[in-house]
């Protein structure tokens, strides 16, 4: 545990779940880590330890943030990307959660993983439950579909959530699973599906799917009005954008004929789709938007990753500002949209 400063170890928690989300490769629309978020500020969490990046972060390419320090003004502080760890023990739910969020680190995940299992064993977690967000060929209007894995066949029917079919390069979300399997944790991950034309925002309804079912699986309520909120508003915005562009409508009407409005179905083979590249649509969309900008100054970019990675584009502004869920309170904010990619 050399990795890991514990403030404070709890004690007594109520058969725990760990819930996990990582920035980046794993985090399409920043849905995943946005989801974790706003769980951990529903059930009030409290900071009780976390990582030193220092071993397992490239930092020219997660860069650490410089800021002005709350207690005195006029000096700056450095904020490092460590992963935090934060403990609820909330009356409201039937049992207690730990809610761990990160950016993707570069180095050492063996290491890395095995130091998140540790602290996950001190506080006697009786699941590891990973979020993820991955870019499909799916319409943004319908529900979003949500697919999963879970090393115990009742746990999988309780997330239900469609087994996974991929194979190919996986993020530290991958590895972790897989070690929790492998050293006997129970462990479970859940993946949201996100259109791939708009990558580049926010996707309030992706997180909102994710954060219902984990609710689900607790089980457990909270007032998600904000969330829904962001939602109506979010589904406003594309079909303005639609409504407006002949080329835009077509690909979503193509994506709609393809994928069925069956959760359980099949998701349409890339290779045997007859829908343009992606990268053509995500430019079109990108190139609307830019026309669509209002004059004036532009507002801050909304942020909820850790410092992003420098690859990641600049920020573009929405006809309507995509409204937000703002990590640090239960209220939705609409500045301008981030635009990081995975």
């Amino acid at each position: 545990m050399d990795h890991v400063t514990v403030h404070h170890l709890p004690q007594g928690l109520r058969r725990p779940i760990m819930i996990l989300a990582f920035t980046g490769w794993n985090d399409a629309a920043e849905s995943a880590s946005t989801a974790a978020r706003y769980l951990a500020t529903s059930f009030q969490a409290e900071k009780f330890a976390e990582i030193d990046p220092e071993d397992f972060y490239h930092f020219g390419l997660t860069r650490p943030l410089v800021r002005f320090k709350a207690d005195v003004p006029n000096e700056r502080e450095i904020v490092w990307p460590a992963t935090e760890f934060s403990v609820t023990r909330s009356s409201d739910l039937p049992r207690d959660l730990i809610v761990g969020v990160a950016a993707e680190p570069h180095l050492k995940w063996k290491t890395y993983c095995a130091t998140v299992l540790e602290l996950a064993r001190r506080c006697e977690t009786t699941l590891v439950l990973t979020l993820g967000a991955l870019l499909a060929e799916v319409p943004h209007t319908r529900p979003v579909r949500l697919s999963g894995s879970a090393t115990d066949p009742e746990l999988r029917a309780v997330i239900g959530a469609r087994p996974t079919k991929y194979e190919g390069p996986t993020g530290i979300v991958g590895v972790l699973n897989t070690l929790c399997r492998d050293e006997g944790m129970p462990t479970a991950s859940l993946w949201a599906n996100v259109p791939h034309y708009i990558s580049g925002i926010e996707n309030p309804k992706a997180t909102l799917a994710l954060v219902k079912r984990v609710l689900s699986l607790l089980p457990a309520t909270t007032d998600l009005s904000d969330l829904d909120e962001a939602v109506k508003q979010f589904d406003q915005n594309l079909s303005e954008i639609v409504a407006q562009n002949t080329k835009i409508a077509g690909y979503v009407t193509k994506l709609e004929r393809a994928a069925p409005d069956d959760e359980e179905s099949d998701e349409v083979t890339r290779g045997e789709s007859d829908l343009p590249p992606a990268s053509e649509l995500v430019a079109e969309i990108e190139q609307f938007l830019r026309q669509q900008r209002p004059e004036g100054p532009r507002a801050p970019a909304a942020s909820f990753s850790s410092p992003s990675s420098s690859s990641s584009p600049s920020p573009r502004r929405s006809p309507r500002p995509m409204p937000s869920v703002s990590p640090g309170s239960r209220h939705v904010r609409a500045p301008a949209t981030s635009c990081s990619r995975v």
